[in-house]
């Protein structure tokens, strides 16, 4: 007993703060268990925080997760108001109303394990968390859950604002320059939320307060994006930056469908490097119209394809998506028939074990952070079609400044409901399967950021440090 609590006494327990929504969230887990991997005696432990329409995914998400040793889940109490939009001015209030339940879950933990706090890991968009770790007296850092370019980008667009009167919602110019990029970033693919005076205003209100943290740890890899971190060593008001990533999820989630084991069947049947998987996130779907052209794309590029169709959620436009009772409604008449040898197309799939499958040639992806770093792992080539949040940034990313990846789009968003054509999307998969003058610089980046996270890799060094600083946090 005297043994178990001399090491209860020397553990180092970290509080992971996420965001409601299961692609930060599992982002932040996969960061506790590689920290807790990486050092005996830290402990993490994560208040799983829901919103009404997120409770139902990040629900299913944990009840999925094996334990892990000194990774403890903290369920809080469901919260049963708002609805399923998040509008800016009920945002800041959504996170605010979970403080009670985060500051007792966490007072018990601690009390329970009797470990030293070493501080609050927060979530990117949960900064008005800070003052709950003033309260325990702890260190807080930021987990940036998207690249260091976009951290750049979101930074001098604050900085901007508050020292020179910079307004993003009135630039009308072709382009805005950028540290940290080396390249001016196209008016086009600046993301919606800073081109609303309502959302900027909490993006403002968010970059701020990053400033006031101890550090922030960014789910990206130096090799890729060293421009960029280079700038954010400068100095600028800017804490510690550790780059840790890729922070990835690998054994994937199970799509919870009879059919999963069937796709992986026919991959394992299709040549090598010759199926297009396309597939838009957790909250990319479409409409009819653009259905069917899409369908006709890929009907006439004569490509194999794999094809995760989802039918947008009712509520608006937070609503999940689900997955259509019959493709046969959306789909031109005789699609299926005509297509039936080359392609296929289903629900919501497992997205890691299709990107990991050999007969994968290449991704059409909305550009999420985790998406991408993903098909950078696995090396398949990406065409861009972003659809909301940073992801219009992230394109402009891929395709202009990495130059690894095609365009269908950059500068898509999901609320125009613009229809893309069929000649369009033909053109893009064609380039993304026919062009191999950016396959060769995709392979380079994968071995790049597969060779991170090994000892003496720069995501390993990162993580080693931040493990030091934390650690070392006189409390």
């Amino acid at each position: 007993m005297a043994e178990q609590e001399t090491e209860q006494q020397q553990q180092h327990q970290l509080i992971f703060i996420p965001f409601p929504a299961a692609g930060h969230l599992v982002s932040m887990v996969e960061l506790a268990k590689l920290l807790v991997r990486r050092h005996s005696t830290l402990a993490v432990s994560i208040p799983i925080v829901t919103s009404p329409s997120t409770a139902a995914a990040v629900t299913r998400y944990i009840d999925s997760l094996a334990p892990t040793p000194r990774v403890n889940l903290l369920r809080l109490p469901k919260d049963d108001g708002g609805g399923q939009s998040f509008p800016a001015a009920n945002f800041t209030p959504m996170i605010e109303s979970q403080k009670p339940r985060v500051r007792e879950a966490v007072s018990a933990e601690l009390a329970r394990s009797g470990a030293r706090l070493a501080g609050f890991v927060l979530d990117m968009l949960c900064t008005s968390m800070l003052d709950l770790a003033e309260e325990f007296g702890a260190p807080s850092y930021i987990y940036f859950t998207s690249g260091a370019a976009f951290l750049r980008f979101q930074l001098h667009v604050q900085e901007s604002h508050d020292e020179e009167g910079f307004d993003v919602t009135e630039f009308k110019e072709a382009e805005l320059a950028c540290p940290g990029l080396t390249r001016p970033v196209p008016s086009k693919v600046i993301p919606s939320g800073f081109l609303n005076k309502e959302w900027v205003a909490l993006v403002y209100t968010i970059t701020r307060n990053f400033r006031k943290t101890k550090g922030i740890l960014v789910n990206t890899v130096r090799e890729l994006e060293s421009y960029a971190l280079e700038s954010l060593s400068g100095g600028m008001n800017v804490p510690k930056v550790y780059p840790v990533g890729p922070i990835l999820n690998l054994k994937g989630e199970k799509s919870r469908r009879d059919d999963d084991d069937v796709t992986i069947e026919w991959l394992d049947q299709q040549p090598e490097s010759s199926v297009v998987f396309l597939c838009f996130g957790s909250m990319g779907a479409f409409r009819g119209e653009q259905v069917r052209e899409i369908a006709c794309a890929l009907e006439g590029s004569g490509h194999r394809f794999l094809w995760s169709l989802r039918r947008p959620g009712e509520g608006g436009p937070w609503a999940s998506p689900t997955d259509y009772e019959d493709v046969r409604e959306v789909l031109p008449e005789g699609f299926l028939d005509r297509t039936a040898e080359v392609g296929r197309v289903m629900g919501w799939v497992p997205q890691v074990a299709v990107l990991a499958h050999k007969s994968i040639g290449g991704f059409v992806s909305h550009c999420g952070w985790n998406s991408t770093l993903e098909s950078l792992w696995f090396g398949v080539p990406m065409a861009t079609w972003p659809m909301y949040a940073e992801q219009q940034f992230n394109a402009f990313l891929l395709v202009e400044e990495l130059e690894i990846a095609t365009e269908v789009r950059m500068d898509y968003r999901s609320e125009s409901e613009e229809v893309v054509s069929a000649e369009e999307l033909e053109r893009g998969i064609r380039s993304l399967m026919e062009d191999c003058s950016r396959k060769g610089r995709m392979k380079e980046f994968s071995d790049l950021v597969r060779g991170a996270l090994i000892d003496g890799g720069s995501s390993s060094s990162s993580i080693a440090e931040f493990i030091g600083d934390v650690s070392n946090n006189d409390l």
